[in-house]
């Protein structure tokens, strides 16, 4: 029976690095996000257990968000969130399209607002004479 081949000591799988560096919440949902093209090497897609090399640079769309991201370390476990942010370097230009985008969909939801309390007698009947306008 073959054992499975390990890594080389300065490489790391995919799936693995990207859960490590807290991109994904668990390694299976990082394995399906790279199996479905979520995830790009160096501009071309990968597959999960593709080994992963520092210097190397990602593209990964997480959540309607994309990061550019730089590989600055290998790691294969999961450790607090400084340590992971310190496995990559995020681009400017991605985090300033990051925080535009953010601000985008924070004044989208800013434009409607419910009414507090359910509407009142008059309200109720104003609303009904809206309604009948098309009814001419």
């Amino acid at each position: 029976m073959a054992s499975p081949q390990a890594p080389a000591p300065g490489e790391v799988r995919l799936d693995l690095w990207l859960w490590a560096a807290r991109f994904f919440r668990t390694r299976s949902l990082a394995k399906q996000a790279v199996a479905g093209g979520k995830v790009e090497v160096d501009g071309q897609r990968a597959k999960p257990a593709r080994t992963l090399r520092g210097g190397e640079s990602l593209r990964i769309e997480r959540a309607g968000e994309l990061f550019e991201v730089v590989v600055a370390g290998l790691s294969d476990v999961r450790g607090p969130a400084p340590v992971a942010q310190a496995l990559y370097a995020e681009s400017d230009a991605s985090r300033a399209r990051r925080e535009a985008q953010r601000a985008q969909r924070a004044a989208e939801r800013a434009g409607y607002r419910p009414p507090e309390t359910r509407p009142d007698k008059r309200a109720r009947r104003l609303l009904r004479a809206l309604g009948d306008i098309d009814a001419t």
